[in-house]
């Protein structure tokens, strides 16, 4: 084998060819809502990690679970990278007509891309949280919030943070 590379291979280079079953993708006897993302610091230097908040209400009559994911888009990258990424998920249980306020850690090597070694890069990205990938075609009853932030500094080495 000499072409190494995913595109076509795997779900997340598939271009706009969306997934039969996309990950998360199910039945649920409840409706949950999210609200609040909120990421800190919204610009940070190129080796920080990122704390991300965000509230889920079940919104429906019956208590249920929601897996909560959390993806990661490169706005402009210096090599091929995946549409998305997933960079965190949880399953939360969470009562009818309650919410909980989740917290998440999204670290420095989630943003590495591969360039003959792994280097992190500045630049512009889109977080998104949500019980379904972004763009989803196969609707599931839930929604995905976006945000963007900065990653400041100059390109380097992964190994160099």
């Amino acid at each position: 084998m000499e072409n190494y590379t995913m595109e076509g291979r795997t779900y997340r280079y598939y271009g706009q060819e969306a997934p039969l079953y996309p990950f998360g993708y199910g039945l649920s006897y409840t409706t949950f809502q999210y609200r609040d993302l909120v990421l800190s610091p919204p610009a940070l230097p190129i080796c920080a990690n990122l704390s991300v908040s965000v509230v889920l209400e079940n919104t429906g009559q019956r208590d249920g679970e929601e897996v909560v994911q959390l993806y990661l888009r490169w706005e402009q990258s210096s090599v091929p990278v995946p549409r998305w990424q997933l960079v965190a998920f949880r399953r939360v249980a969470v009562p009818a007509g309650r919410e909980t306020k989740l917290s998440f850690q999204v670290v420095a090597e989630q943003r590495a891309v591969w360039a003959q070694d792994w280097r992190l890069e500045p630049g512009t990205f889109t977080l998104f949280a949500g019980g379904q990938q972004p763009g989803q075609q196969t609707r599931a009853p839930s929604e995905v919030l976006s945000t963007r932030f900065t990653v400041t500094g100059a390109a380097r080495p992964l190994r160099g943070c």
